[in-house]
């Protein structure tokens, strides 16, 4: 029997997890017809585990469970924490074979979720318009190289200039990143958090674009953070597929040191 177990990231703010787990039903319900059994998980900070739904699946009978990350770019959580997680349950169930899938990544259709974002905000767009998109940030090049490329979507997408920053780990900074949107030709900029869920990143920001715009002789718009979108549930859906079809894109993982 297959299971698939939906990997998200977790939050202390109580809403992000339950957020995360309305929108995996959801994904669960659309894939109920093709997958005998799902579970959701979290990495850290939120309940169950990734062992203990892990553990749930093996006990519902399952023989191969496909395991799909829950993150929006290929950082070190998809690369290295995740994949050491399940190479610990492949020791522990070693007749268990897993598969792995890959996170969102960079995926036209996230844009017209940010588009979405952008109308959301009220705010008439105009010629005098900029976005400033802010991404969560790592250390990884590979996920600033990500960022660059949904930024250069966003851009020809929209006809508007799109800067990038980042709130932790990589530079420019969220603070820099206004600075130095604010220092562009045009009078209002939409910054746009490129984040999944609610949680402490959103209210930091809010109190600097507060601060920011009785500082500077422009408009700062704080658009919504994206959310778990009905895009969003068609894009991990067919990450979903690729992993149960066994494609190219997903990968087993065995009793050795694995990256994705």
């Amino acid at each position: 029997m297959e299971a698939v177990l939906y990997i998200c990231h977790g939050s202390r703010v109580p809403k992000a997890s339950e957020e995360a787990r309305f929108f995996i039903e959801k994904c669960m319900s659309r894939l109920s017809e093709k997958v005998f059994y799902q579970e959701c998980c979290f990495l850290e900070l939120a309940e169950p585990s990734i062992e203990d739904a892990f553990t749930r699946c093996v006990e519902k009978g399952a023989t191969k469970i496909s395991a799909l990350p829950i993150l929006l770019l290929t950082a070190g959580h998809a690369k290295s924490d995740i994949p050491e997680e399940l190479i610990k349950m492949k020791k522990k169930y070693p007749h268990i074979t897993i598969q792995y899938g890959r996170p969102i990544g960079v995926h036209p259709q996230m844009i017209d979720i940010v588009e979405e974002r952008i109308k959301d905000s009220q705010v008439q767009i105009s010629e005098n318009s900029s976005i400033l998109l802010v991404g969560r940030g790592a250390s990884d090049p590979e996920v600033q190289r990500d960022f660059s490329e949904l930024a250069n979507l966003l851009s020809k997408k929209t006809n508007l200039s799109v800067d990038i920053c980042y709130l932790a780990a990589c530079e420019p900074s969220f603070e820099e990143g206004l600075r130095l949107a604010g220092q562009r030709e045009e009078n209002q900029i939409f910054v746009v958090p490129y984040l999944l869920f609610t949680g402490i990143l959103m209210k930091t920001m809010e109190k600097k674009i507060k601060t920011i715009n009785k500082e500077m002789n422009k408009e700062f718009i704080l658009c919504n953070y994206l959310g778990y979108h009905q895009i969003l549930q068609d894009v991990i859906v067919s990450r979903v597929h690729e992993v149960i079809d066994n494609t190219v894109f997903s990968k087993e993982i065995l009793d050795v040191p694995h990256h994705a």
